[in-house]
């Protein structure tokens, strides 16, 4: 069978430039509005997306005057998508530093029963200060802390995902037996981090567990999604890099005694589309014009873990040595590194850096017909560079009305993606296999 290229429809604020929530074209809906998540989610369902993904933060920003990216709580709203949709997989973001695995467990294998089978769970290692504020800790939880904790919050939860087997539920109403008591058994786990009994009290969903997702791109974070992740998600700013990390990715996958093709590397990807590149070119200038500088120095600021970037100007060039290394930094490690590569090769302005950070917060952004599109997707589909794309339309729901019109047909057309939906589960669209239960 021909390989099939995978497109996720990232859905944040209005669109993921930063100024979209300004624009003309952008929804009028409110960002608390389902309604307006609902219609995308239509929207992309319509396109034969894969799947949908709502990012998630635990803090307040402190540039919520001036930039419009609250949004409502991810595994709630999914509850809702979930019956406004019948195809379309549906995947939240969830912190394993500020939750606890038997809640989680509970909550998406409900939404798995809830969507038949659709649902995902990016699985986020905070690295907020200010969300650790809101969670009692008194600092930063550390980068190793971080995925220590997480890799034990995960075999709990594919524990607890897996302490009812799949015939356990028999519903006999004649003979009077509900459920087969020995085909669910407890995990009793004892561990640094968590001690949990079990069983789950929500029977194994249709997809057995949902499919794990994830982000990180240290070192760190490939060794644990090469363990775990079925899908990931990763940002780059050149191809170059991509292929470098696709190949490094699928390499650990190996090692960890897994199969290349059960583990997916979807970049983002940001197009700004029009009818010539010219005409894209302006689109694209005209955001960049809408963005405010201080917002992004703020947003760089906590890229860094709250480093202090105010005394930089904004028209001199940069270099390395105005930013911190990016391995001393405990916040998002992956995104600084992007960030001091791209000004170690082109040692921009700030000003010029904040306008490409504006775009889609350091992943791979683009301004051309839909032809252009078209051709990228493939070259990077068929060169060693992704598995398809985690789209992140620059405007909501213009942009992604113009890739499902203008670019979609043209992948169709090269046998690149699908025509129709084979199959009804998440698992399904992304050609993963359903694990087996314990029992």
């Amino acid at each position: 069978m021909k390989r099939q290229l995978h497109l996720n429809l990232f859905i944040q604020s209005r669109g993921h430039h930063e100024a979209s929530w300004r624009h003309p074209k952008a929804s009028p809906l409110p960002l608390t509005d389902i309604r307006y998540f609902q219609d995308l989610a239509q929207r992309a369902e319509a396109g034969l997306f894969d799947s949908i993904f709502l990012a998630d933060q635990l803090a307040l920003g402190d540039d919520v005057a001036r930039t419009g990216r609250n949004w409502l709580e991810p595994i709630t709203a999914l509850g809702a998508l979930a019956v406004s949709t019948r195809r379309i997989g549906m995947i939240a973001t969830t912190s394993t530093t500020y939750s606890e695995p038997y809640n989680l467990a509970r909550q998406f294998a409900s939404l798995d029963h809830i969507s038949g089978g659709r649902v995902g769970w990016n699985i986020v290692t905070s690295w907020s200060v200010p969300a650790a504020r809101n969670y009692g800790d008194a600092g930063q939880v550390s980068h190793a802390d971080r995925y220590a904790r997480a890799e034990e919050f995960l075999q709990v939860a594919k524990g607890l995902w897996d302490s009812w087997a799949d015939d356990a539920i028999l519903d006999d109403r004649e003979s009077g037996q509900y459920a087969r008591a020995e085909r669910i058994s407890p995990i009793d786990h004892v561990g640094d981090y968590y001690k949990v009994a079990g069983p789950l009290n929500v029977p194994r969903g249709p997809q057995g567990r949902p499919v794990l997702v994830q982000a990180g791109s240290s070192d760190t974070g490939r060794r644990f999604a090469a363990r775990h992740a079925e899908a990931v998600f990763t940002a780059h700013m050149e191809k170059a890099t991509a292929q470098a990390f696709y190949a490094d990715l699928k390499s650990l996958v190996a090692e960890e005694g897994r199969e290349a093709d059960q583990a997916l590397i979807l970049p983002g990807l940001s197009p700004v589309i029009a009818g010539t590149e010219a005409e894209a070119q302006r689109l694209s200038q005209e955001l960049n014009d809408l963005a405010d500088p201080e917002v992004g120095r703020k947003r760089l600021s906590g890229r860094f873990g709250g480093y202090d970037f105010s005394h930089l100007p904004l028209d001199e060039p940069l270099c390395v040595a105005d930013f911190p290394d990016p391995a001393t930094v405990e916040a998002a490690r992956s995104r600084t590194e992007i960030i001091v590569g791209l000004v170690r090769r082109e040692k921009p302005t700030l000003r010029q850096l904040l306008s490409r950070l504006a775009g889609a917060r350091g992943h791979f952004t683009f301004a051309g017909t839909p032809e252009q599109v078209a051709d990228l997707i493939e070259d990077w589909f068929t060169n060693g560079a992704s598995d398809g794309f985690n789209l992140m339309p620059p405007v909501l729901p213009e942009m992604l009305n113009v890739f499902i019109d203008e670019v979609i047909p043209l992948l169709q057309r090269r046998g690149l993606f699908r025509t129709a939906y084979v199959g009804d589960t998440l698992r399904d669209h992304f050609g993963l296999t359903r694990p087996d239960a314990a029992l």
